[in-house]
């Protein structure tokens, strides 16, 4: 079984580098390894029986109730495309937080956590391509490839963010024509973003990754375009592969036509190390993923200090 004691140790290195990347590695019923972040993982259990629910998610095998908190625990192998779990009592539960809720998830072995780092980790291969449930690779020794989840289309077969904005934040025509870069690595988590801000009438510039986004940056600076007067904002997640949110919101910050860049950071880790990091970095705010109406806020608190400047 993976010692989690020290997790918060953990945490807080990866607070101070910033690329840092530890994943939980663990088996479905082939012998491929697979990856999540291990921050995302609150406790790994062995099986134990679930209360089925009647008209539930067919990814949903029971509910499971776990230290005073009640949360769907889902056949991980089956969610991806694969098998069902042939014997789930054999197996383990994985108890995550993403997006602001826990969910279980069955898997068949626990492996080890590995270390590595955002900048290592890449886009799947377009040869790869048929698991539409992976959003990344690395490689660990000796050569081996690792599957990295898209944990955050995995749960939106079964749990549907919603991406309507009230009509009170809607109704608000200040942020019409307001034009914003996003940078996310999960196609899901881009898309949210874009329905909830087109709403109000923003247009969305989408990026998977901090390197592509900055690539296009250096572009426009290039062509002597003044991005700070052209965009309102970059909305940009954390953990991404081969350039993670806080190394691109440093690079930001080192050019000195981009000092006014308005940047928010956009994760579904939440917790105070955020807002250390945010300074650190030079980011200006960080909102947790997802809830329209708190990225609604926050875009249009950002248009409201445009017009007061």
């Amino acid at each position: 079984m993976i010692d989690t004691s020290r997790w918060g140790s953990r945490q807080e290195a990866h607070q101070q580098s910033g690329t840092r990347l530890e994943l939980l590695l663990f088996q479905l019923e082939q012998a491929q390894l697979f990856g999540i972040n291990v921050f995302k993982v609150q406790e790994i259990i062995p099986y134990q029986p679930l209360t089925r629910i009647s008209g539930s998610h067919p990814l949903i095998k029971g509910i499971a109730t776990l230290r005073g908190k009640t949360m769907p625990v889902l056949d991980l192998s089956q969610a991806i495309g694969g098998p069902p779990m042939a014997d789930p009592a054999a197996g383990f539960i994985i108890i995550t937080e993403y997006n602001r809720s826990v969910h279980g998830f069955l898997i068949r072995r626990v492996d080890r956590i590995v270390n590595s780092q955002w900048d290592q980790v890449q886009h799947l291969p377009s040869q790869l391509g048929r698991n539409a449930y992976i959003t990344a690779i690395t490689l660990i020794e000796p050569n081996q490839i690792i599957e990295i989840l898209d944990v955050e289309k995995v749960l939106d077969q079964v749990v549907h963010a919603s991406t309507e904005v009230s009509s009170a934040l809607s109704a608000q025509t200040e942020a019409h024509g307001a034009k914003v870069l996003v940078v996310d690595d999960s196609a899901v988590a881009r898309n949210q973003i874009r329905r909830a801000l087109e709403q109000m009438g923003v247009e969305c510039t989408l990026f998977e990754d901090g390197l592509q986004a900055r690539e296009a940056l250096q572009a426009m600076l290039a062509q002597g375009t003044d991005i700070p007067a052209m965009y309102t904002l970059i909305i940009c997640d954390i953990e991404m592969p081969r350039m993670d949110g806080y190394q691109l919101t440093t690079w930001i910050r080192q050019q000195p036509q981009l000092h006014a860049f308005y940047v928010l950071l956009h994760s579904s880790i939440g917790g105070i190390f955020n807002t250390d990091m945010v300074q650190r970095t030079g980011a200006n705010a960080f909102v947790q993923k997802y809830h329209p109406d708190d990225l609604a806020r926050a875009v249009l608190a950002r248009i409201g200090q445009q017009e007061a400047s």
